[in-house]
């Protein structure tokens, strides 16, 4: 039904928490797995590509709920949540430096021509293949602003 090696990757990461009775690290490789799972049975089938969309998306939140947890004094909630994001980040692929953003994103202006920003929608569907799972694309975006703009 589909063809994901992210997944079977947290498969086989849930099995070795598993056996080693890591909790933390299993509760949250469970959660990603139910998450995968969801998307795969709304959807009809789930690759690779989707799957670090997802995987990306859950460490956003997490992101989002540790400077909320911060902000409003509960270090309890935000060093869980912390946690949650170490073991997610792991199953990401190597981030991107500032340099190979750049480069990425003037790469993708000169394939299309992208002169205004109008055609800002152009260059992030070509750059947001390539970055995702690897860069915030919000930051990328701002990039491309500034470039455009």
């Amino acid at each position: 039904m589909s063809d994901c090696t992210v997944r079977d990757t947290l498969t086989d990461a849930m099995k070795d928490a598993m056996r080693n009775r890591d909790k933390p690290r299993l509760g949250t490789i469970r959660l990603a797995l139910a998450e995968l799972k969801r998307i795969e049975i709304d959807e009809k089938s789930l690759d690779d590509q989707r799957a670090l969309a997802v995987l990306d998306k859950m460490v956003k939140q997490r992101r989002d709920a540790i400077e909320q947890f911060n902000a409003a004094g509960r270090t309890d909630l935000s060093d869980q949540e912390q946690l949650e994001l170490d073991i997610l980040t792991e199953y990401l692929p190597t981030p991107l430096t500032d340099t190979e953003i750049t480069e990425l994103v003037d790469n993708a202006i000169q394939s299309t021509g992208a002169s205004s920003m109008a055609d800002m929608g152009k260059v992030m569907a070509i750059v947001k293949p390539q970055a995702q799972g690897r860069a915030d694309m919000s930051s990328i975006s701002k990039i491309v602003k500034s470039r455009l703009g």
